[in-house]
Order: structure tokens, then sequence, then C-alpha cells
């Protein structure tokens, strides 16, 4: 029986992704030895109309909601880990601009602002086929009074944008970046598209990292750019009503590794039915145990989050955001913790490159750090006196 999130509608994009698995997992290990973005399958993405994913019907879109993005983004990942974590920076800036801006209920200038500015992003994602990125992090200490020091200048037509973005996803592939920006004087984040190509954007670093290799995560560093006013995707003050009424939208990535444990158990099963070219072992009492491990694990991390998924909205009560934290920890650690068990369930061949468990193994590992919601970040937040609320 299904979940009551996985609705018709919502199901039928996750088969669609499923049709495309078997080409993008054949690509993934290539991705990850070179260190290249998944061009290959952005293009196919692009091709199935899964850039406007959360895009308007009437513009091409498929009008995905939040739990819908999540469930397409879980099953991406058991074929391309990668490529549903590059997926991921894209679709969060369609997110906020479409329903959950909805959901919000802005006033009337502010929806006046979206009128304006969301043509344009909802064509250039379903027509032009543009990539989207949406670097956050700046190497500031969590919970700093300004998390943000990307400065934005007023300027005649726009703005003049200065900051450095680090970790910053898609940083050679995205046609757009959208940065949060403050302007000086005024507490309301700003999100600014900045075009590539433009004078003053450079990127800056070699990608080189232990996992999630394809992502593409340079720096990026903006010095005097001009930000047209229309590239403004959300009017001033819109992204702090995202975090301080619909904080799930800081979970996001946390969905690419629920896929990525499933995927780390679809290896393992066929490891133990021997279609790798090994005895099966499907009969060993030891293996048994720890494959009923790594499914127990998987099980647990996934009713949580179906859960949490079930009662996002706006508002959320302390008990509810208890429950988001507390499953975005049990996601970004049992990654880890169902692959390391993978290794041991299939042995020394696991650790040999091209295995896909290798492989996953040094994925999983990368989720703890994300932020805004790392582990660290989450736990913070599970000592506050607030969670005790029942």
């Amino acid at each position: 029986m299904p979940h009551p999130i996985q609705t018709k509608k919502r199901m039928n994009l996750v088969e669609q992704i499923s049709q495309l698995a078997p080409s993008f997992s054949s690509r993934s290990a290539q991705y990850d030895r070179d260190a290249t973005f998944p061009y290959e399958n952005w293009t196919e993405l692009a091709a199935e109309g899964f850039l406007g994913l959360c895009a308007p019907k009437e513009y091409g879109g498929y009008e995905a909601d939040f739990v819908g993005y999540a469930l397409v983004s879980e099953e991406l990942a058991r074929a391309c880990p990668t490529t549903a974590l590059t997926f991921n920076m894209h679709t969060a800036t369609a997110l906020l601009a479409g329903w959950i801006s909805e959901e919000l209920d802005f006033n009337n200038e502010m929806k006046q602002h979206l009128e304006r500015t969301r043509p344009a992003l909802w064509e250039g994602m379903c027509s032009q086929h543009l990539i989207h990125s949406q670097p956050f992090s700046e190497g500031r200490t969590p919970g700093n009074a300004s998390p943000v020091n990307t400065i934005a200048v007023p300027t005649a037509g726009g703005y003049r944008v200065t900051g450095k973005k680090i970790f910053a996803s898609l940083s050679g592939a995205a046609d757009i970046h959208n940065v949060v920006a403050i302007v000086e004087g005024d507490k309301r984040l700003r999100l600014l598209g900045v075009p590539a190509g433009s004078d003053g954007l450079s990127i800056e670093g070699v990608w080189d990292p232990l996992g999630m290799r394809g992502t593409d995560s340079r720096n990026l560093i903006m010095n005097d750019v001009f930000v047209p006013g229309d590239n403004e995707v959300v009017p001033p003050g819109a992204f702090d009503a995202m975090s301080q009424r619909f904080p799930y939208f800081y979970m996001t990535l946390s969905f690419s590794y629920l896929g990525l444990m499933k995927a780390v158990i679809d290896t393992t099963g066929e490891y133990l039915r021997g279609e790798h070219g090994v005895e099966s072992r499907k009969d060993n009492h030891v293996k048994q145990a720890g494959w009923a491990g790594m499914q127990l694990k998987y099980d647990q991390t996934q009713a949580l989050m179906y859960r949490v998924l079930e009662e996002s909205s706006v508002d959320p009560s302390p008990a509810a955001l208890r429950r988001a934290w507390s499953a975005m920890v049990t996601t970004m650690e049992g990654a880890p913790a169902i692959a390391s068990e993978a290794i041991r369930i299939c042995g020394g061949r696991s650790m040999l490159r091209p295995s896909k468990l290798e492989q996953h193994y040094r994925d999983a590992r990368c989720g703890a750090t994300m932020l805004p919601w790392s582990v660290a970040v989450s736990y913070t937040h599970l000592t506050l006196p607030t969670i005790y609320s029942v």
C-alpha cells in the first residue's frame, strides 16, 4: 500500500525518472572518476521537461510541490547521487519562487514583484533550458549574527554585487547563479540572479573532493558585478520569510541522501544474489544479518522522513520542527553507516574502483557537513528548549 504522500501525480514523475535511471547510472562512475559535471544527464532531464519540475504547467512545467520534488530527488539519487544533488541546487530556486511563495501568501507588493519576475524565470527553465544554481555558503560560523557577507549596492537598473560563495555547486555549469546578498542598512535578504559570464564574476579553485565529485562546487567570486533588477528572483524579505515560516526548505539536500541509501541497498542486494561475477551469498547467515540491519536502518530513516514530508507546512509546530531536524541527522548519519555496513558485507572487492559501493561510500560521507542544516547545526537546534514541546 503506498504511503499517503505517494500520490498518483507525484509517483508518475518518479516513474519518469526511473526510466532515465539506467543511462544515468551507467555514466555515474565516469563523472566521479573525472570529477566532471553530469552534462549528459542534465541534457536528458531537460529533454524530459524536468528543468521545469516546479514551474507552472502553462509554461511547460510539471508544477510539482515540495513533496513531489522530494520524491523525485530520492529516485534520481538511486541512479546518480551527483546528478540528484546538483538538480537540488537548480530546483531550490523554482521551489522558492513558486510553490513556497504561494504557500506563504505574500502581501500585494510582494505578489506584484513575483508577477514581474517569474515569467522570465519559468520561460528560461522550461523553454531555454537554463540551469540555475543557488550558492549560499560563505564559510562563516553557523549562528553568526550575519551569516551573509555578500553585499548588493542599489544602482540604476539593478544592483552591484560583491562577495564570495564557497562550495558553489554548478559553478561552471550554471547559466544563472542565484546568490543570497544583503543591502547595507536593510536587514532583508535578497536573492539575486547573477548571469554566468558577467563582468567581475570569476570561478576559482580546483574541485577534487572525496565524494560528490561531479557537483563542480568551486568558489564563486563577485567583484562589483551588475545584476539587473528583474533578476531579483523573489521580493526582498521573501527569503527571510521562508527561513522563518517554511524552514523545511533547508532539508532539500537530505532527499538525495535518502535515495543514496536506497542505491546502496540495491547494489548490496545484487551482490548477495551473485549478480556481479561472484557466487551468491544470500544463504550466508552473517551476511543475512548485516542485510537485515541495512534494511532496518533504511526503513527507519524513510519512515521518519516521509512523516516529516507528510506534515510539512507553513508555520510548523516545535514538535514538527524537532522531527525535521531529527530526520536530517538520521539521514545524513544513516547514509555513511549503511554504506560502511555494505562494504563489510560485500568484502574487499567492493572497495575497488569502479565498484558502485566504493563510490557510494565516499558520496555518503559528504552529507553530514553540508550547510545550512548540517548534522552539527541540526544537533544544535535539537538542544534548544523549544524542542521539548510535544
